[in-house]
């Protein structure tokens, strides 16, 4: 939604991104997306969108680029993958895309260059749009100096308002990922503890990308591939499919902006490589897929492009399969941290990597809680985000005291337990995966 051209858009794309809408959806492996939504007049309106620019193109009157469908359009398509299903494209929208006379009747805007979807003309778009980022990130730059150079003092006089016109001006630039990390250095708390060190902080990441946009020519491809994600670059799942028997960690939905975003965390039994689903939903719907926590399926999944990168995105044949007898292989705290620590070598604007903690204890410390392994040699503080919420007190009721595997995301802000593994019946209860996030 970073993509509409103003907040009325936002909101009436958002309000189309619900399959109901919607008919004739598809898309196919070119990174074409098409559907037919209902319009005035009784006649719908013909969407089609190719991703890879992106481009859009519509037979609906509005002047605006994207249309209020193109971005439900959008919107469906990565809140409901079973919405709109692999297909072929139809007539209208394979001559729509690729520039040929449409012999359908279909009306609307006429068919440009910019929305063609031959491999030459995508071409001229990534570069129009790599310009355009360019351009933007320049901007950022300067603006970072110009705060550094006179003090984060005076950013507080304006508040928030600084941040939200760079970020907005970074959605005009087309790199949605830089206006989220920038709306972020606005969000932060003014009375927050240690708020000039964040700002400090979160301020070097986005100069950091920053630079590494303007320098991605010379980086290493995955490290590039990384730099374009960070950016907000539209990327598709590429890499090479891993079938597995995968295991559902936990699930758990966390808002984003005005959509609600679903991350599922998977582990495969066989390949041990920890994955993530990421789907969003529509103001008041939930994202897809709903898979159980617990549940194991025989499914394959494709990752998508970059170091570090856990997202993939799961095959439409998966199949349910008998679940392991307990957790998956866990490793100590010391461990764990040098995870992390290796992963940010490989992206240096990671917050987190998954990780299972083995033979940890929940144990209070100072104003927060620590995870603690069992000689209480090494620990690990729980996020203040996560030791507000009620899964910290299911965590401790679970371990009454003793020992027991947690698995969650480690980051720089701590450890966020997302599900932890009941003891075993020989210790008086039943084993089984406990939801804590």
């Amino acid at each position: 939604m970073a993509l509409a051209p103003d907040e009325t858009s936002r909101r009436a794309g958002a309000g189309l991104g619900v399959p109901g809408a919607w008919s004739g959806t598809g898309h196919d492996a070119t990174g074409a997306v098409w559907g037919s939504c209902e319009g005035g007049g009784g006649r719908p309106y013909r969407t089609a969108v190719d991703t890879g620019g992106p481009a859009y193109t519509c037979s609906c009157p509005s002047r605006k680029s994207p249309c209020k469908h193109a971005l439900g359009l959008l919107l469906l398509h990565a809140s409901d993958p079973a919405a709109v299903p692999v297909g072929e494209a139809p007539e209208w929208a394979s001559a729509r895309l690729h520039g040929r006379p449409d012999r359908t009747g279909t009306k609307g805007a006429p068919v440009t260059a910019s929305a063609t979807g031959d491999p030459e003309a995508a071409r001229r778009r990534a570069e129009r749009r790599a310009a355009r980022v360019t351009a933007g990130v320049e901007e950022l730059a300067q603006r970072l100096a110009d705060l550094v150079r006179g003090g984060f003092a005076a950013s507080e006089q304006s508040g928030d308002a600084l941040w939200q016109e760079t970020a907005a001006r970074m959605v005009d630039a087309q790199a949605p990922g830089l206006a989220s990390r920038v709306r972020d250095l606005g969000a932060l708390p003014a009375s927050a503890s240690g708020r000039p060190d964040r700002l400090l902080e979160e301020c070097a990441l986005v100069h950091l990308l920053a630079t590494a946009w303007l320098g991605r020519d010379r980086l290493p491809g995955p490290l590039a591939a990384t730099v374009r994600t960070r950016i907000g670059l539209p990327s598709s799942a590429q890499g090479i499919p891993v079938r597995d028997h995968w295991t559902v960690l936990s699930r758990h939905d966390v808002p984003d902006g005005r959509l609600v975003a679903r991350r599922t965390w998977l582990h495969g039994r066989r390949s041990g490589r920890a994955a993530l689903l990421l789907s969003f939903g529509a103001p008041g719907r939930a994202p897809a897929p709903s898979l159980p926590v617990g549940t194991t399926w025989d499914a394959e999944v494709t990752p998508y492009p970059g170091g570090s990168q856990y997202r993939v995105e799961l095959g439409g044949d998966a199949a349910a399969a008998e679940s392991p007898d307990g957790p998956p292989p866990g490793v100590s705290v010391a461990a764990a941290v040098a995870v992390y620590g290796g992963a940010l070598l490989e992206d240096p604007w990671l917050a987190s990597v998954p990780v299972v903690l083995d033979q940890v204890i929940p144990v209070p410390s100072g104003d927060g809680w620590q995870l603690a392994d069992e000689k209480g040699e090494s620990a690990v503080p729980i996020a203040p985000a996560a030791a507000a919420g009620p899964g910290l007190w299911r965590l401790v009721a679970v371990s009454g005291g003793g020992p027991l595997t947690v698995f969650g995301e480690l980051g720089h802000r701590g450890f966020d337990p997302l599900a932890t593994w009941s003891p075993t019946e020989e210790e008086g209860r039943v084993p089984g995966t406990v939801p804590l996030g």
